[in-house]
């Protein structure tokens, strides 16, 4: 861990990533466009820095990353009915919120959350400092860091089960990217739960 501590680049980027991404949740009438802003600066400070993988042929990481996405929304899903079923209304007041305040309502914040939103934040949390947590630390530990600081960035949205939830497919994502070495892969796994969750079978 003191060499992760010591990686001045890394430490930087979870710094910037506080800094834009807090900022962003503070000013829910232009959330989109700070969002938007933020993952641009993200994807450039992580792209000058680290190289990333994709050894997967197209067809391939198209199939798996479609797969992986549906499967983990049906992950949501069952969670979702857990909640429903356990009568959990504070969480389901808190899933009502999370629609309410952050769902994509207009077209273009659909073309930006495919284009740019969640490539950036793969680029940057699973291709940047994901791998570089696996040049110090064994794969588990780095899954599990990576989620937490992936969760970490939700805090300041101030709903529990968005920062559980980034924590969670947080560490999935990141073991679907050391599985496959693809980042597209993972890109298009995150776009298609995002889809699944916002536009297809919203969870409320």
């Amino acid at each position: 861990m003191e060499q992760v501590l010591r990686d001045r680049k890394w430490m930087f980027a979870i710094i910037l990533s506080h800094l834009l991404i807090g900022f962003t949740f503070t000013r829910p009438a232009v959330f989109w466009y700070l969002l938007t802003g933020a993952m641009l600066c993200l994807i450039s400070y992580a792209m000058i820095i680290e190289k990333f993988d994709d050894r997967l042929p197209l067809h391939k990481y198209f199939y798996y990353g479609l797969a992986s996405g549906i499967f983990f929304y049906a992950l949501a899903l069952l969670a979702y009915g857990i909640i429903d079923w356990l009568s959990l209304s504070f969480l389901k007041n808190e899933i009502i919120g999370v629609y309410d305040r952050f769902s994509p309502d207009s077209f273009w914040h659909y073309i930006v959350l495919a284009l740019i939103i969640v490539p950036g934040e793969e680029i940057f949390f699973r291709g940047f400092l994901f791998k570089r947590l696996l040049n110090y630390l064994p794969f588990w530990q780095s899954a599990l860091l990576s989620g937490f600081l992936y969760a970490m960035t939700y805090i300041y949205s101030q709903y529990i089960i968005l920062i559980a939830a980034a924590f969670f497919f947080g560490i999935l994502w990141s073991a679907l990217y050391a599985w496959k070495k693809s980042l597209p892969l993972v890109i298009l796994s995150h776009l298609t739960f995002d889809l699944l969750l916002f536009l297809v079978f919203p969870l409320h």
